[in-house]
């Protein structure tokens, strides 16, 4: 199996280190060539292809790791060409579900295999190859994916047709914001009641409070360190999509309508702070 990746960022460029690893890396391609160019000087015998078509063409699974709707949309579209009915892309960006439908159906008339297959984990996560991935698309192809998942998944699954792993994810983000507005509010609370913060933190993680945010994340909010992590506008991005699968199922949600106000207001102040967790920066206020 020749694996191509498209999208070397954060997540994308770590989760694809593990391909390499396991020997079943072809090569790359990111939109900046010189993230490409600083892969393959850092693992050897990688291509770096010119064009997404000529990885397609190169390569029989494309995984793609990109930041948006309109991103992937681009990159298929640029991908189209070199595909052959023998492909398969699995898509491991946050997008709507109905982006996810809408790529698989456009290369179902390729008779290309589409699987939408999200991840959560973090860049540690991504770091650590211990990824939950949530995926959505035919039980043949994801399991004739499973070489490629295990790279960097600590569990996987198929969870339903094209569209239900973003789905899936969008669940995965509400509950997200829901624990990362109640971790910054109360680290921001110990730290107005003038609470010993080395105790708070082991004695909060020990116990019913205990999180994976504040477990990763505690500490570096209460040193006001924010330098790596999951970008508050991409969560904001993810957030939007979320909005839409809560509306579309008639469901009524009382945590995400606060959670899109604080980080809008996070990101429009320009906060510098490339984590999520910066909101604790708007809590103290």
């Amino acid at each position: 199996m020749r694996v191509g990746w498209i999208g070397l960022g954060a997540m994308g460029g770590p989760m694809a280190g593990h391909l390499h690893a396991a020997g079943l890396l072809s090569g790359v391609w990111n939109r900046t060539r010189e993230k490409s160019t600083e892969f393959a000087e850092r693992h050897a015998d990688i291509a770096v292809f010119e064009t997404p078509e000529a990885l397609a063409g190169d390569c029989d699974v494309v995984a793609v790791c990109v930041s948006a709707d309109d991103d992937l949309r681009t990159v298929v579209e640029a991908m189209a060409p070199g595909l052959s009915r023998a492909s398969v892309v699995v898509d491991h960006s946050t997008v709507a579900p109905e982006t996810a439908r809408e790529i698989a159906a456009r290369l179902a008339a390729l008779g290309v295999d589409f699987v939408d297959a999200p991840v959560t984990g973090g860049v540690e996560g991504a770091r650590d190859g211990r990824l939950s991935i949530l995926a959505g698309g035919k039980e043949s192809v994801f399991e004739r994916l499973r070489p490629v998942l295990d790279c960097y998944g600590r569990k996987a699954a198929l969870l339903g047709p094209a569209g239900a792993g973003q789905s899936a994810k969008a669940v995965n983000q509400l509950m997200v914001a829901g624990i990362a507005e109640a971790t910054c509010e109360g680290l921001a609370l110990v730290e107005r009641l003038g609470l010993p913060r080395e105790q708070m933190l082991e004695l909060l993680g020990g116990g019913a409070a205990g999180s994976w945010f504040l477990d990763k994340r505690g500490r570096t909010m209460l040193d006001d360190s924010f330098e790596a992590g999951f970008a508050p506008a991409l969560l904001l991005k993810d957030l939007k999509i979320c909005r839409r699968v809560v509306d579309e199922a008639g469901f009524a949600s009382s945590i995400l309508g606060p959670a899109i106000d604080d980080y809008a207001r996070l990101v429009e102040s320009g906060e510098t702070g490339r984590d999520i967790s910066a909101l604790i920066r708007q809590k103290r206020r």
